[in-house]
Protein backbone atom coordinates (compact mmCIF):
# COMPACT_ATOMS: atom_id res chain seq x y z
CA UNK A 1 0.00 0.00 0.00
CA UNK A 2 1.32 3.31 -1.08
CA UNK A 3 1.91 6.26 1.57
CA UNK A 4 0.54 8.61 -0.67
CA UNK A 5 -2.76 6.73 -1.49
CA UNK A 6 -3.00 6.08 2.30
CA UNK A 7 -2.20 10.10 2.87
CA UNK A 8 -5.12 10.74 0.25
CA UNK A 9 -7.83 8.06 1.96
CA UNK A 10 -6.74 9.91 5.26
CA UNK A 11 -7.20 13.36 3.81
CA UNK A 12 -10.70 12.84 2.41
CA UNK A 13 -12.30 11.01 5.52
CA UNK A 14 -10.55 13.61 7.37
CA UNK A 15 -11.75 16.56 5.27
CA UNK A 16 -15.29 14.83 4.79
CA UNK A 17 -15.84 14.72 8.78
CA UNK A 18 -14.57 18.10 9.88
CA UNK A 19 -16.53 19.66 7.08
CA UNK A 20 -19.72 18.10 7.71
CA UNK A 21 -19.30 18.48 11.79
CA UNK A 22 -18.54 21.90 11.81
CA UNK A 23 -21.56 22.73 9.02
CA UNK A 24 -23.98 21.58 11.62
CA UNK A 25 -22.47 24.21 13.84
CA UNK A 26 -22.98 26.55 10.74
CA UNK A 27 -26.58 26.16 9.73
CA UNK A 28 -28.19 25.99 12.76
CA UNK A 29 -25.98 29.29 13.79
CA UNK A 30 -27.71 30.61 10.47
CA UNK A 31 -31.12 29.18 10.84
CA UNK A 32 -30.92 30.72 14.86
CA UNK A 33 -30.17 34.40 13.07
CA UNK A 34 -26.77 34.24 14.37
CA UNK A 35 -23.78 35.81 12.32
CA UNK A 36 -21.06 33.69 11.28
CA UNK A 37 -17.18 35.60 10.74
CA UNK A 38 -15.18 32.68 10.24
CA UNK A 39 -15.80 29.08 8.66
CA UNK A 40 -12.19 27.17 9.23
CA UNK A 41 -11.13 23.85 8.44
CA UNK A 42 -7.79 23.53 10.63
CA UNK A 43 -5.95 25.64 12.53
CA UNK A 44 -2.99 28.03 12.69
CA UNK A 45 -1.86 30.47 10.08
CA UNK A 46 -4.51 30.40 6.80
CA UNK A 47 -3.28 28.97 3.83
CA UNK A 48 -6.69 30.03 1.73
CA UNK A 49 -8.81 32.67 2.62
CA UNK A 50 -12.48 33.89 0.45
CA UNK A 51 -15.61 35.93 1.62
CA UNK A 52 -19.04 34.92 0.56
CA UNK A 53 -22.04 35.61 1.65
CA UNK A 54 -24.32 38.93 3.13
CA UNK A 55 -22.42 38.79 6.10
CA UNK A 56 -19.07 38.03 4.57
CA UNK A 57 -18.27 34.95 5.55
CA UNK A 58 -14.45 34.23 5.74
CA UNK A 59 -14.24 30.36 4.45
CA UNK A 60 -10.44 29.52 5.54
CA UNK A 61 -8.20 26.21 4.32
CA UNK A 62 -5.37 26.37 7.58
CA UNK A 63 -1.79 24.61 8.07
CA UNK A 64 -2.80 22.37 11.00
CA UNK A 65 -5.79 20.17 9.75
CA UNK A 66 -6.58 18.33 12.93
CA UNK A 67 -9.76 19.99 13.24
CA UNK A 68 -11.55 23.02 12.76
CA UNK A 69 -14.01 25.65 13.95
CA UNK A 70 -17.04 28.24 13.37
CA UNK A 71 -16.86 31.62 14.62
CA UNK A 72 -19.44 33.53 15.76
CA UNK A 73 -20.23 37.17 16.52
CA UNK A 74 -19.87 37.43 20.47
CA UNK A 75 -19.08 40.12 22.43
CA UNK A 76 -16.72 38.35 24.80
CA UNK A 77 -14.42 37.85 22.15
CA UNK A 78 -14.89 41.67 20.97
CA UNK A 79 -16.48 44.65 19.95
CA UNK A 80 -20.11 44.19 18.77
CA UNK A 81 -21.59 46.99 17.04
CA UNK A 82 -25.28 48.13 18.61
CA UNK A 83 -27.36 47.46 15.81
CA UNK A 84 -26.07 44.03 15.41
CA UNK A 85 -26.02 42.59 19.37
CA UNK A 86 -29.41 40.11 18.95
CA UNK A 87 -27.11 38.24 16.20
CA UNK A 88 -24.34 38.24 19.04
CA UNK A 89 -24.36 34.37 19.88
CA UNK A 90 -23.94 35.16 23.72
CA UNK A 91 -27.28 37.16 23.30
CA UNK A 92 -29.18 34.17 22.41
CA UNK A 93 -31.91 31.98 24.34
CA UNK A 94 -29.27 29.19 26.09
CA UNK A 95 -31.66 26.63 24.53
CA UNK A 96 -30.36 28.55 21.39
CA UNK A 97 -27.24 28.06 22.38
CA UNK A 98 -27.36 24.46 23.24
CA UNK A 99 -29.33 24.06 20.10
CA UNK A 100 -26.28 25.39 17.96
CA UNK A 101 -23.35 23.55 19.73
CA UNK A 102 -25.16 20.09 20.06
CA UNK A 103 -25.45 20.49 16.21
CA UNK A 104 -22.14 19.70 15.15
CA UNK A 105 -21.69 15.74 16.81
CA UNK A 106 -25.39 15.68 15.75
CA UNK A 107 -24.09 16.31 12.36
CA UNK A 108 -21.90 13.17 12.20
CA UNK A 109 -24.61 10.96 13.95
CA UNK A 110 -26.36 11.85 10.96
CA UNK A 111 -23.89 11.44 8.48
CA UNK A 112 -23.13 8.01 9.94
CA UNK A 113 -26.70 7.21 9.57
CA UNK A 114 -27.23 8.23 5.70
CA UNK A 115 -23.77 6.06 4.78
CA UNK A 116 -25.30 3.20 6.55
CA UNK A 117 -28.90 3.69 4.78
CA UNK A 118 -26.80 3.60 1.76
CA UNK A 119 -24.93 1.17 1.88
CA UNK A 120 -27.25 -1.28 3.27
CA UNK A 121 -29.39 -0.60 -0.05
CA UNK A 122 -26.42 -0.99 -1.84
CA UNK A 123 -25.79 -4.56 -0.32
CA UNK A 124 -22.77 -5.25 2.29
CA UNK A 125 -21.06 -8.60 1.58
CA UNK A 126 -20.23 -10.82 4.41
CA UNK A 127 -18.75 -13.70 5.51
CA UNK A 128 -21.46 -16.38 6.97
CA UNK A 129 -21.09 -17.58 10.65
CA UNK A 130 -19.87 -20.89 10.30
CA UNK A 131 -17.75 -21.95 13.08
CA UNK A 132 -14.72 -24.27 12.92
CA UNK A 133 -12.89 -26.46 15.19
CA UNK A 134 -12.99 -24.97 18.62
CA UNK A 135 -9.26 -25.14 20.21
CA UNK A 136 -9.74 -28.03 22.92
CA UNK A 137 -10.47 -27.38 26.20
CA UNK A 138 -11.65 -23.39 25.54
CA UNK A 139 -14.89 -21.48 26.05
CA UNK A 140 -16.42 -22.66 22.81
CA UNK A 141 -15.38 -26.21 23.33
CA UNK A 142 -16.43 -26.09 26.77
CA UNK A 143 -19.54 -25.19 25.31
CA UNK A 144 -20.22 -27.97 22.88
CA UNK A 145 -19.76 -26.33 19.53
CA UNK A 146 -18.75 -28.27 16.37
CA UNK A 147 -17.57 -27.27 13.17
CA UNK A 148 -20.08 -26.73 10.48
CA UNK A 149 -22.69 -25.25 13.34
CA UNK A 150 -23.84 -21.55 12.09
CA UNK A 151 -24.48 -19.12 14.35
CA UNK A 152 -28.28 -17.95 13.81
CA UNK A 153 -28.52 -15.70 17.24
CA UNK A 154 -26.50 -14.13 19.77
CA UNK A 155 -28.84 -13.60 23.49
CA UNK A 156 -32.11 -12.99 21.07
CA UNK A 157 -30.32 -11.08 18.12
CA UNK A 158 -30.25 -12.17 14.64
CA UNK A 159 -26.64 -12.89 13.68
CA UNK A 160 -26.52 -12.73 9.38
CA UNK A 161 -22.22 -12.59 8.97
CA UNK A 162 -18.99 -13.65 10.91
CA UNK A 163 -18.76 -9.41 11.51
CA UNK A 164 -22.66 -9.66 13.24
CA UNK A 165 -21.26 -12.33 15.93
CA UNK A 166 -17.52 -10.30 16.49
CA UNK A 167 -19.48 -7.18 16.79
CA UNK A 168 -21.86 -8.48 19.22
CA UNK A 169 -20.11 -10.86 21.19
CA UNK A 170 -17.79 -7.81 21.29
CA UNK A 171 -20.45 -6.36 23.40
CA UNK A 172 -21.54 -9.25 25.42
CA UNK A 173 -17.35 -9.87 26.61
CA UNK A 174 -17.54 -6.72 28.09
CA UNK A 175 -19.89 -8.13 30.62
CA UNK A 176 -18.42 -11.08 31.11
CA UNK A 177 -21.35 -13.15 31.37
CA UNK A 178 -22.40 -16.07 29.68
CA UNK A 179 -23.72 -15.76 26.38
CA UNK A 180 -26.33 -17.88 24.69
CA UNK A 181 -25.71 -18.55 20.96
CA UNK A 182 -28.48 -20.17 18.91
CA UNK A 183 -27.23 -22.45 16.05
CA UNK A 184 -28.17 -24.55 13.13
CA UNK A 185 -26.36 -27.86 12.35
CA UNK A 186 -25.49 -28.93 8.50
CA UNK A 187 -28.96 -31.30 9.03
CA UNK A 188 -31.10 -27.88 9.76
CA UNK A 189 -30.97 -28.75 13.63
CA UNK A 190 -31.24 -26.27 16.22
CA UNK A 191 -29.13 -25.85 18.76
CA UNK A 192 -28.26 -23.40 21.99
CA UNK A 193 -24.98 -23.00 23.80
CA UNK A 194 -24.22 -20.89 26.80
CA UNK A 195 -20.57 -19.55 26.12
CA UNK A 196 -18.84 -18.60 29.11
CA UNK A 197 -16.48 -14.86 29.05
CA UNK A 198 -15.59 -14.65 32.42
CA UNK A 199 -11.84 -15.76 31.46
CA UNK A 200 -11.45 -13.25 29.20
CA UNK A 201 -9.23 -10.41 30.13
CA UNK A 202 -8.56 -6.80 29.00
CA UNK A 203 -5.61 -7.32 27.40
CA UNK A 204 -7.21 -10.27 25.88
CA UNK A 205 -9.37 -7.71 23.92
CA UNK A 206 -6.43 -5.83 22.59
CA UNK A 207 -6.08 -8.80 20.29
CA UNK A 208 -8.24 -11.73 18.60
CA UNK A 209 -10.91 -12.00 21.73
CA UNK A 210 -12.73 -14.71 19.58
CA UNK A 211 -9.64 -17.49 19.27
CA UNK A 212 -9.26 -16.77 23.31
CA UNK A 213 -12.79 -17.68 23.41
CA UNK A 214 -11.78 -20.66 20.87
CA UNK A 215 -14.71 -19.31 18.72
CA UNK A 216 -12.73 -19.73 14.91
CA UNK A 217 -14.49 -19.08 11.46
CA UNK A 218 -14.64 -22.40 9.16
CA UNK A 219 -11.84 -22.56 6.57
CA UNK A 220 -12.43 -25.03 3.52
CA UNK A 221 -9.26 -26.46 2.08
CA UNK A 222 -8.38 -23.51 -0.87
CA UNK A 223 -5.32 -24.14 -2.81
CA UNK A 224 -2.68 -21.24 -3.07
CA UNK A 225 -4.01 -20.31 -6.31
CA UNK A 226 -4.88 -16.53 -7.20
CA UNK A 227 -7.73 -15.32 -7.78
CA UNK A 228 -7.95 -11.69 -7.52
CA UNK A 229 -5.34 -8.67 -7.35
CA UNK A 230 -5.52 -5.39 -6.14
CA UNK A 231 -4.15 -3.58 -9.20
CA UNK A 232 -1.17 -1.56 -7.34
CA UNK A 233 -0.66 -4.65 -4.25
CA UNK A 234 2.63 -5.82 -4.11
CA UNK A 235 1.58 -9.15 -5.29
CA UNK A 236 0.58 -7.47 -8.89
CA UNK A 237 3.93 -5.16 -8.54
CA UNK A 238 5.92 -7.90 -8.51
CA UNK A 239 4.06 -9.58 -11.51
CA UNK A 240 1.92 -11.88 -9.96
CA UNK A 241 -1.44 -13.22 -12.17
CA UNK A 242 -4.84 -14.20 -11.28
CA UNK A 243 -4.52 -18.01 -11.99
CA UNK A 244 -0.98 -18.24 -10.92
CA UNK A 245 -0.40 -21.28 -8.09
CA UNK A 246 2.13 -20.78 -5.55
CA UNK A 247 3.87 -24.11 -5.07
CA UNK A 248 6.78 -23.22 -2.61
CA UNK A 249 7.48 -20.04 -0.66
CA UNK A 250 11.33 -19.79 0.32
CA UNK A 251 12.18 -23.47 -0.85
CA UNK A 252 9.17 -24.96 1.45
CA UNK A 253 6.28 -26.84 -0.36
CA UNK A 254 2.76 -24.46 0.04
CA UNK A 255 -0.30 -26.91 -0.40
CA UNK A 256 -3.20 -24.42 1.30
CA UNK A 257 -3.98 -21.08 0.82
CA UNK A 258 -3.56 -20.80 4.54
CA UNK A 259 -0.27 -21.75 4.30
CA UNK A 260 0.64 -18.67 1.82
CA UNK A 261 -1.48 -16.40 3.85
CA UNK A 262 1.01 -17.38 7.30
CA UNK A 263 4.28 -16.67 4.88
CA UNK A 264 2.98 -13.07 3.92
CA UNK A 265 1.72 -12.19 7.23
CA UNK A 266 4.47 -13.36 9.13
CA UNK A 267 6.77 -11.54 7.01
CA UNK A 268 6.35 -7.45 6.04
CA UNK A 269 8.57 -5.64 3.66
CA UNK A 270 10.78 -8.92 3.32
CA UNK A 271 11.19 -10.31 0.26
CA UNK A 272 9.72 -14.04 -0.28
CA UNK A 273 10.92 -16.27 -3.29
CA UNK A 274 8.05 -17.03 -4.70
CA UNK A 275 7.71 -20.91 -7.12
CA UNK A 276 4.80 -20.54 -9.45
CA UNK A 277 2.93 -22.77 -11.78
CA UNK A 278 1.78 -20.61 -14.58
CA UNK A 279 0.04 -22.94 -17.12
CA UNK A 280 2.42 -25.07 -18.26
CA UNK A 281 5.28 -22.88 -17.13
CA UNK A 282 7.49 -22.99 -13.72
CA UNK A 283 8.38 -19.26 -12.28
CA UNK A 284 10.34 -17.87 -10.02
CA UNK A 285 9.21 -14.03 -8.42
CA UNK A 286 10.63 -12.48 -5.28
CA UNK A 287 7.37 -10.74 -3.74
CA UNK A 288 8.00 -8.01 -0.95
CA UNK A 289 4.65 -8.09 0.89
CA UNK A 290 3.88 -4.41 2.22
CA UNK A 291 3.39 -3.87 6.13
CA UNK A 292 0.15 -3.22 7.51
CA UNK A 293 -1.11 -2.82 10.81
CA UNK A 294 -3.72 -5.37 11.94
CA UNK A 295 -5.33 -5.03 15.40
CA UNK A 296 -2.47 -3.46 16.97
CA UNK A 297 0.27 -6.12 14.82
CA UNK A 298 2.22 -5.27 11.65
CA UNK A 299 1.44 -7.68 9.33
CA UNK A 300 2.32 -8.28 5.43
CA UNK A 301 -0.22 -7.69 2.64
CA UNK A 302 0.40 -8.63 -1.19
CA UNK A 303 -2.89 -7.85 -2.09
CA UNK A 304 -4.21 -10.99 -3.39
CA UNK A 305 -7.66 -12.82 -3.06
CA UNK A 306 -7.78 -16.73 -3.53
CA UNK A 307 -9.41 -18.44 -6.41
CA UNK A 308 -13.14 -19.88 -5.36
CA UNK A 309 -15.45 -21.75 -6.83
CA UNK A 310 -18.82 -20.17 -7.33
CA UNK A 311 -20.70 -23.29 -5.69
CA UNK A 312 -18.25 -23.44 -2.76
CA UNK A 313 -18.74 -18.90 -3.06
CA UNK A 314 -22.32 -19.51 -1.84
CA UNK A 315 -21.67 -21.84 0.72
CA UNK A 316 -19.48 -19.44 2.45
CA UNK A 317 -20.51 -15.90 1.44
CA UNK A 318 -24.11 -13.68 1.83
CA UNK A 319 -24.95 -9.91 0.92
CA UNK A 320 -26.92 -8.21 3.76
CA UNK A 321 -29.19 -5.69 1.94
CA UNK A 322 -32.57 -4.44 2.86
CA UNK A 323 -35.56 -2.16 1.46
CA UNK A 324 -35.28 1.59 1.44
CA UNK A 325 -37.17 1.77 4.46
CA UNK A 326 -36.07 -1.31 6.52
CA UNK A 327 -32.74 -0.17 5.77
CA UNK A 328 -33.13 3.30 7.17
CA UNK A 329 -34.29 1.02 10.32
CA UNK A 330 -31.15 -0.70 10.05
CA UNK A 331 -29.01 2.42 10.23
CA UNK A 332 -30.26 3.98 12.90
CA UNK A 333 -30.05 0.89 14.85
CA UNK A 334 -26.32 0.41 13.85
CA UNK A 335 -25.72 4.31 14.65
CA UNK A 336 -27.36 4.26 18.25
CA UNK A 337 -25.68 0.66 18.99
CA UNK A 338 -21.87 1.66 18.13
CA UNK A 339 -22.71 5.20 19.69
CA UNK A 340 -23.76 3.12 23.21
CA UNK A 341 -21.09 0.48 22.50
CA UNK A 342 -18.46 3.45 22.17
CA UNK A 343 -19.82 5.59 25.41
CA UNK A 344 -19.26 1.68 27.21
CA UNK A 345 -15.69 1.40 26.51
CA UNK A 346 -14.41 4.68 27.58
CA UNK A 347 -16.26 3.85 30.64
CA UNK A 348 -14.48 0.94 30.71
CA UNK A 349 -10.99 2.18 29.83
CA UNK A 350 -11.43 4.60 33.05
CA UNK A 351 -12.59 1.54 35.46
CA UNK A 352 -9.45 -0.25 34.10
CA UNK A 353 -11.66 -2.92 32.33
CA UNK A 354 -10.45 -1.99 29.32
CA UNK A 355 -6.31 -1.76 27.96
CA UNK A 356 -6.02 2.06 27.19
CA UNK A 357 -4.25 0.61 24.33
CA UNK A 358 -7.15 0.42 22.54
CA UNK A 359 -6.82 4.71 22.32
CA UNK A 360 -5.72 5.10 18.55
CA UNK A 361 -4.42 8.34 16.99
CA UNK A 362 -4.21 9.77 13.82
CA UNK A 363 -1.59 7.35 12.69
CA UNK A 364 -3.48 4.48 13.20
CA UNK A 365 -6.72 5.72 11.75
CA UNK A 366 -4.77 6.65 8.80
CA UNK A 367 -3.99 2.87 8.11
CA UNK A 368 -7.42 2.07 8.87
CA UNK A 369 -8.35 4.33 5.73
CA UNK A 370 -5.58 3.31 3.50
CA UNK A 371 -6.69 -0.43 4.17
CA UNK A 372 -10.32 0.13 3.76
CA UNK A 373 -9.89 2.35 0.72
CA UNK A 374 -7.97 -0.62 -0.56
CA UNK A 375 -10.72 -2.96 -0.19
CA UNK A 376 -13.15 -1.18 -2.11
CA UNK A 377 -15.57 1.91 -1.60
CA UNK A 378 -17.93 -0.14 0.32
CA UNK A 379 -15.33 -0.92 3.02
CA UNK A 380 -14.06 2.60 3.18
CA UNK A 381 -18.09 4.16 3.96
CA UNK A 382 -18.12 1.90 6.58
CA UNK A 383 -14.88 3.00 7.96
CA UNK A 384 -15.89 6.32 7.37
CA UNK A 385 -19.42 6.07 9.73
CA UNK A 386 -17.51 4.26 12.06
CA UNK A 387 -15.09 7.35 12.46
CA UNK A 388 -18.08 10.02 12.12
CA UNK A 389 -20.23 8.60 14.64
CA UNK A 390 -16.56 8.24 17.35
CA UNK A 391 -16.33 11.96 16.47
CA UNK A 392 -19.86 12.06 17.64
CA UNK A 393 -19.56 10.84 20.75
CA UNK A 394 -16.09 12.13 21.36
CA UNK A 395 -17.41 15.95 20.75
CA UNK A 396 -20.74 15.24 23.56
CA UNK A 397 -18.38 14.43 26.30
CA UNK A 398 -18.41 16.62 29.22
CA UNK A 399 -15.12 18.27 28.97
CA UNK A 400 -14.36 21.96 28.49
CA UNK A 401 -13.35 22.80 24.87
CA UNK A 402 -15.30 20.51 23.52
CA UNK A 403 -19.02 21.03 21.81
CA UNK A 404 -19.74 18.48 25.33
CA UNK A 405 -18.19 21.31 27.77
CA UNK A 406 -19.96 24.17 26.62
CA UNK A 407 -23.64 21.52 26.70
CA UNK A 408 -22.29 21.27 30.36
CA UNK A 409 -21.84 24.78 31.36
CA UNK A 410 -25.44 25.64 29.71
CA UNK A 411 -27.14 22.62 31.89
CA UNK A 412 -25.59 24.45 34.73
CA UNK A 413 -26.71 27.67 33.70
CA UNK A 414 -30.23 26.09 33.27
CA UNK A 415 -30.50 24.77 37.04
CA UNK A 416 -29.10 28.06 38.73
CA UNK A 417 -30.79 30.30 36.56
CA UNK A 418 -27.83 32.21 35.43
CA UNK A 419 -24.54 31.83 33.31
CA UNK A 420 -21.77 30.37 34.46
CA UNK A 421 -18.96 32.52 35.73
CA UNK A 422 -16.44 34.11 32.93
CA UNK A 423 -13.83 32.95 35.99
CA UNK A 424 -15.36 28.99 36.47
CA UNK A 425 -15.14 28.55 32.55
CA UNK A 426 -11.82 29.96 31.85
CA UNK A 427 -10.72 27.01 34.99
CA UNK A 428 -12.68 24.61 33.09
CA UNK A 429 -10.56 25.31 29.61
CA UNK A 430 -7.36 25.18 31.72
CA UNK A 431 -8.45 21.66 32.67
CA UNK A 432 -9.98 20.35 29.18
CA UNK A 433 -6.85 21.66 27.31
CA UNK A 434 -4.93 19.38 29.99
CA UNK A 435 -6.81 16.85 29.59
CA UNK A 436 -6.79 16.97 25.71
CA UNK A 437 -2.99 17.37 25.51
CA UNK A 438 -2.87 14.12 27.63
CA UNK A 439 -5.22 12.16 25.31
CA UNK A 440 -3.23 13.49 22.31
CA UNK A 441 -0.02 12.29 23.61
CA UNK A 442 -1.26 8.90 24.61
CA UNK A 443 -2.91 8.33 21.43
CA UNK A 444 -0.02 8.95 19.59
CA UNK A 445 2.09 7.33 22.35
CA UNK A 446 0.21 4.15 20.98
CA UNK A 447 0.73 4.79 17.04
CA UNK A 448 4.29 4.71 17.61
CA UNK A 449 4.72 1.90 20.26
CA UNK A 450 2.59 -0.03 17.74
CA UNK A 451 4.84 1.55 14.87
CA UNK A 452 8.09 0.23 16.75
CA UNK A 453 6.87 -3.09 18.28
CA UNK A 454 4.77 -4.65 15.56
CA UNK A 455 1.86 -5.26 18.23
Amino acid sequence: MSLLFTLAAFALALGVLIVVHEQGHYWVARWCGVKVLRFSIGFGKPLAVWKSGRDGTEWVLAAFPLGGYVKMLDEREGEVAPHELPRAFNRQPVWRRILIVAAGPVANFLLAIALYWFLFISGVPGVKPILGQPAPASPAALAGFQPGEVMTSIDGEAVVTWQDARWLLLRRVMEKQGVRIETRNERGEIQFHILETASLTAEDLDGDFLEKLGLTHFRPLLRPVIGKLVPDGAGAKAGLQAGDEITAVNGQAVERWEDLVQWVRDHPERALSFEIRRGKQLLTMQVRPAAATEQGKVVGKVGAAPQVDAELGRKLLTEVRYPPVQALGAALHKTWDTSVFSLNMLGRMVLGDVSLKNISGPITIADYAGQSAHMGWLPYLSFLALISISLGVLNLLPIPLLDGGHLMYYMAEILKGSPVSERAMEIGQQVGMALLMALMAFAFYNDINRLLSGQ
